[in-house]
This record gives structure tokens, C-alpha cells and sequence, in this order.
């Protein structure tokens, strides 16, 4: 293609689609312009200025090489330049991606999905809508219509597959969903068992299988870690209160009561340990776990496995603030080979599929790792991985499309990230349309 002028000419060689506004990659990793002109000194300016009028390539976003090439002709030169890695980027220009995102809720125990939101805005040029997954119109997530293009309430996990199945399939015919990425625990095994038929659909998605994710279950961790030779803390699984009292004597006191999904509290005595039995039982349902108490240190690993036993990436966080319910709201970024050995060595043993976060405790005496939990999916605090430079979330949607991607580089040390509340203001007639019609259109 060719764009002539009286004093120069520009050539393009590309592997590209072309609109009447600008040119579109279709994954290729490559994009060159030649640009021939006669003169040299105001050249350089000129060009660069006609392409830049010509929106064909955004310099804001591409890293770009240029060079001086000589020329066969006495009195001309061409200047010619290549975009590298475009869509390292960007999965695929060419194609806006609606992306379903669940977990919406925000509060002092806040679900994964809004950093989740923030962490695919951040790097990626091609959404077309972001659809909002959620499960009570109160879910403070939803409110942030900057994030959010479309939101719908869907069943609990607890109605089973069908009900979600047919709720999907209502909003995938309102919007086509191009990736849905679950990030609740609770969630997983629906999705899983779902995979056909939102295959089908044309849904990509990128989750672990059922084996791995029973295998990492609280239930049978302590197993799969003896098996392994990973240290974790001594563990019970019961579902009588009574025996509690057994855990109390073997590990002394204090204990940390956990529930097969979510929540974990710290007892004290027998009576303190039983209410907490009864209250995650509640919630959550049977078995408990229980386990000793360690004091130390804790870190978080969030990951991203391949499915072939390849960490992908993986960004170390040590938790710097915690609330009453040991949730993070600070941390900071870190480099720790000891860490990063085990993450791999975790990955490749359960040859994990898509995102876990493995959580450890570093025994305050020893200096010694202890694995304490591995959940299936990002953690709430994954918004630092975008901005410690490795992106976790947006590599999930090139890897749900399908892309081949290469070992990422470890993360930039040092980066912190604090949490703060803050008040979402809206209409009325927001909260009405979602606990009357289920859904909340923003555009």
C-alpha cells in the first residue's frame, strides 16, 4: 500500500487489516512501515507525523525501533521502523472481548472480581464489555459503573449447575460473553461441570480440572503435602464439634477453625472453638478443619499455571497489615528464591490449571515455609500483580484464548499496595433494577 505525497512517499509492509480509520492486528507479532523521502533533515518529523495523522500505529502503546536504512537511489534514504510484540499486549485487536467477571463484593472480607476488573483494564485495548456476575443486588462491586458496562444477579452456587446454566444462557443471548472468568471458590466445581456445554456457546474459559481442584481441597492438603514433602501445619478434618477437644490437646492452644470454603478463626478454649465450629458449619457447611497454630510470618503467592505442570507466572506478597478476619490490606511485593521454588514445585505437582493463590506461614523461629492453604482462583489483592509488571488476569484471557504464552518474568520488588473503603454513590433506580429485573445496564 501506498500514500503518496509531492515530497515523499510512504510504503507499508505488514501483516495487517486495514479500516478507514486505522490498522488492525490479526496476532501477528510484527507491523513494519517503510518510509522513503526525499531530504533528510526535516524528514524524520514529517513522516512520523503523517503516520501518526494517519492513526495507523498508536506510539503511546507499542514500543517502537527505528532506523536509518540506506538507499540504492543517490538522493534518497528511507527511514524504517518495526512494532515489537503487539500483541503481548493485546490477545487479538482485531476482536472487542466481552468479559464476564464474578465476585463483585467488597467489603472488609472482599471477593476477587473487581481487582480482577481493574487488573483487565489496565492492559488490555480490546474489551468490549466488562459483565458483572453477581449474587445480592448489596454486593458493593456492582456500583462502580466506571468498571462495569452490564451487571446481572445469578444463582448461588448452592442452586446447582442447571440454574446457572440457564442464567448464563439468558445473558449470553442479551451479550455474547466471550470469557468468563469465576473467582470464588464456591464457584468452580458448577463452572467445571458446565464446561460443555459453555464450550459449546463459544465461552472460553481457562480453570483448573475437578481432580485438581479436589486435590488441593483443605480437606486433603495436609495429605497431598506429606505425599509431596511440603511442610504445612498439623491438620484435622472433623465434623463432630466433640472433636475438638482432641485437636486442643494434640496442638495445644491457641487452634485455627476453618470453613471448607472460606473463613478461618483463632480459638483459645474449647467453648471459643465451638462456636466458631458452629458458625462456619452455617456458612459453609461440613467438614471443618483444624489446625495448629504457628506464629510468623504470612506470604502470598497468586499463580498461573499452565495445566502441564509450567508456572506461568507468579507474583510473592508479604502481608504487611491484616483485618480481624486475616484478610490482607497491605502488602508489598518481594523477591524470595525459597518461595518461588516451592510455587513451582506446587504447580508442577498438581499440574495446575489457570489461577491459585498458595498462602504460606513463615515459623517465626525456623524461618521455615509452612503451606497453609491453596485456593483455586486470584486472590482479592491481585490488582498489585498488574502493577508490580507482571499482569496475572490479563494474561488468564490471552491463555483462555487460546494464545501460547511463554514464561513471565518475575515481578519488580518493592511494590505495595494499601486497601481503603470508599463510598459509591448512584440512583435509586440502580439498586431497584437489579432486585427487580436481576440485571443493571450502564451502556
Amino acid at each position: 500500500m501506498e500514500y503518496g505525497r509531492s515530497d515523499f512517499s510512504i510504503s507499508f509492509s505488514f501483516g495487517c487489516c486495514y479500516n478507514s480509520r486505522r490498522f488492525t492486528c490479526l496476532g501477528l507479532f510484527w507491523l513494519r512501515f517503510r518510509l522513503y523521502y526525499n531530504g533528510y533533515a526535516p524528514a524524520r518529523k514529517r513522516i512520523l507525523g503523517e503516520i501518526v495523522r494517519l492513526r495507523s500505529v498508536d506510539f503511546a502503546v507499542y514500543p517502537v525501533e527505528r532506523k536509518i536504512v540506506a538507499s540504492p537511489f543517490r538522493d534518497k534514504a528511507y527511514f524504517s521502523f518495526t512494532t515489537k510484540n503487539i500483541c503481548a499486549r493485546t490477545p487479538s485487536i482485531m476482536k472487542k472481548l466481552n468479559i464476564a467477571v464474578t465476585g463483585l463484593n467488597a467489603t472488609d472480607n472482599p471477593a476477587p472480581g473487581i481487582p480482577v476488573i481493574r487488573s483487565i483494564r489496565h492492559d488490555l485495548n480490546n474489551i468490549g464489555k466488562i459483565i458483572g456476575l453477581t449474587y445480592d443486588a448489596f454486593d458493593t462491586g456492582i456500583y462502580d459503573g466506571d468498571l462495569l458496562d452490564e451487571v446481572y444477579l445469578i444463582p448461588y452456587p448452592s442452586e446447582g449447575e442447571d440454574a446457572l446454566l440457564k442464567r448464563i444462557e439468558y445473558i449470553h443471548a442479551r451479550t455474547p460473553i466471550d470469557i468468563l472468568i469465576p473467582t470464588l471458590d464456591s464457584e468452580i466445581t458448577n463452572v467445571n461441570r458446565l464446561m460443555t456445554e459453555l464450550t459449546s456457546m463459544g465461552i472460553k474459559l481457562f480453570l483448573p480440572t475437578e481432580e485438581q481442584f479436589r486435590l488441593r481441597s483443605k480437606a486433603l492438603l495436609s495429605e497431598f503435602c506429606k505425599k509431596h514433602g511440603i511442610s504445612c501445619p498439623r491438620t484435622m478434618v472433623i465434623n463432630d464439634p466433640r472433636l475438638l477437644n482432641d485437636a486442643l490437646k494434640a496442638y495445644g492452644t491457641p487452634i485455627v477453625v476453618k470453613g471448607t470454603f472460606y473463613e478461618a478463626y483463632i480459638a483459645y478454649s474449647f467453648e471459643e472453638a465451638s462456636i466458631s465450629f458452629q458458625r462456619l458449619k452455617a456458612k459453609w457447611g461440613l467438614p471443618i478443619i483444624v489446625q495448629e497454630h504457628l506464629p510468623g510470618e504470612e506470604y502470598d503467592v497468586a499463580c498461573v499455571g499452565s495445566g502441564t505442570g509450567k508456572l506461568i507466572g507468579a507474583v510473592p506478597m508479604r502481608k504487611l497489615r491484616l483485618t480481624e478476619k486475616g484478610k490482607a490490606w497491605a502488602g508489598v511485593t518481594i523477591k524470595d528464591t525459597v518461595l518461588a521454588k516451592l510455587s513451582e514445585k506446587l504447580i508442577k505437582a498438581l499440574k495446575w490449571r489457570g489461577p491459585c493463590e498458595l498462602e504460606f506461614l513463615k515459623e517465626q523461629k525456623s524461618g521455615k515455609y509452612y503451606l497453609v492453604e491453596i485456593n483455586p482462583r486470584f486472590p482479592s489483592w491481585i490488582y498489585l500483580s498488574a502493577g508490580a509488571g507482571v499482569n496475572l488476569p490479563a494474561t488468564v484471557v490471552q491463555l483462555a484464548l487460546g494464545k501460547k504464552i511463554k514464561p513471565l518474568a518475575p515481578p519488580q520488588a518493592g511494590i505495595s499496595f494499601v486497601r481503603h473503603a470508599t463510598d459509591l454513590v448512584c440512583p435509586m433506580r440502580y439498586l431497584e433494577s437489579l432486585t427487580t429485573l436481576g440485571e443493571l445496564i450502564y451502556r
